[in-house]
């Protein structure tokens, strides 16, 4: 094996570009959608640039450590099929994995946090939705052209295929034109595979092509968003002022369709809907400020809101996040934090 080759890259690729996610376990980040630690951990330091790049070398140096190992192994045995690789061809491999994943969270409308531990600000590309069924087909239809004419490739590329057509199908509110385009996809993709227009010795170029698919489809995605979010701008503005916070939220299901919301200090509104956000109130200042929950969701939150019940007993604060729930919802971007009935007012 020449020295510019990577052994099993694209286990090691696969293990790399999911890194921000799977190392966020070992920080306590708990999976659990309406813990603290899923606001306050998700998407933090593991998805920043330092944190990325931490990752990067890590990872790198480790499966490094291990070829070396194998090698001198395989060398006692004076095997000379053993393994050699440079360590600067493995880190820009891992590096190419890990950043595609902090660049491609950071192209939706969750956000990513980049420049953590020092600014803990959100940044948001508003592009692509979180789920798009495009970027599993597309890499599914590249994998199936590219791989050997037997049933033990072709089986759970069939399974998968059948899973995100099944969810295509049957999630309510899916556009026309992204089924019929679903649609379209799997054909090609089965009619590529029995007539072999691409096999084992082009899964490299059939790789290539996927991702510069998806790279031209997430930016075109970028290219029409920016008449959404133009438009979006000039509603807040006319609504509420120069000092207007504003946003065109990605919708999943629905490529190229985004969700104009606006809001003041104190309201947030979007089509057919407006809250009070009671930012101000006393009892929501201690909450945000003096309890881990509300710190937490105070930190992740885009659209803040909260109401305040206050009932013969203990006062039961609620924040919600209005870019993805909004009254009467509740469990994912909604917390309630109970206070005694003196607390303040």
């Amino acid at each position: 094996m020449g020295a510019g080759r990577v052994p099993a890259a694209g286990w090691i690729g696969a293990i790399a570009a999911n890194a921000p996610d799977w190392s966020e376990f070992l920080l306590g980040f708990w999976p659990s959608r309406g813990s603290v630690s899923y606001y306050a951990l998700h998407r933090g330091i593991t998805h920043s640039l330092v944190g990325a790049a931490v990752s990067a070398v890590g990872i790198a140096l480790a499966m490094w450590l291990l070829y070396a190992a194998v090698h001198r192994t395989r060398a006692r045995t004076d095997d000379r099929s053993a393994p050699r690789l440079r360590i600067g061809v493995l880190t820009m491999l891992v590096s190419a994995a890990v950043f595609s994943h902090v660049y491609m969270d950071w192209q939706g409308s969750y956000g990513v946090r980049l420049f953590l531990p020092w600014n803990a600000s959100w940044y948001y590309a508003d592009w692509v939705a979180i789920v798009d069924p495009f970027f599993w087909l597309v890499p599914l239809v590249a994998l199936a052209w590219g791989s050997e004419r037997h049933w033990r490739d072709l089986l759970p590329t069939v399974l998968l295929a059948a899973i995100i057509t099944w969810a295509v199908l049957s999630v309510d509110g899916v556009p026309a034109w992204l089924r019929v385009g679903c649609g379209v996809m799997l054909v090609l993709g089965a009619v590529g595979w029995v007539q072999h227009w691409f096999g084992v010795a082009a899964r490299r170029r059939v790789s290539t092509l996927a991702l510069l698919a998806l790279a031209c489809y997430a930016g075109a995605q970028g290219v029409a968003s920016v008449p959404a979010k133009a438009a979006t701008h000039r509603a807040a503005v006319t609504r509420f002022g120069p000092d207007a916070q504003w946003a065109a939220l990605t919708r999943v299901g629905h490529p190229f369709a985004w969700e104009p919301v606006v809001a003041s200090g104190d309201t947030v509104a979007g089509p057919g809907w407006v809250l009070a956000r009671h930012l101000d109130n006393a009892r929501v200042q201690h909450v945000l400020r003096e309890t881990p929950t509300g710190l937490a969701l105070s930190q992740f939150a885009r659209f803040l809101t909260a109401t305040v019940d206050s009932g013969p007993g203990d006062v039961v604060v609620t924040l919600r996040d209005a870019r993805y729930a909004r009254p009467p919802a509740t469990g994912w971007a909604v917390v309630t934090v109970p206070l005694p009935a003196d607390a303040p007012r």
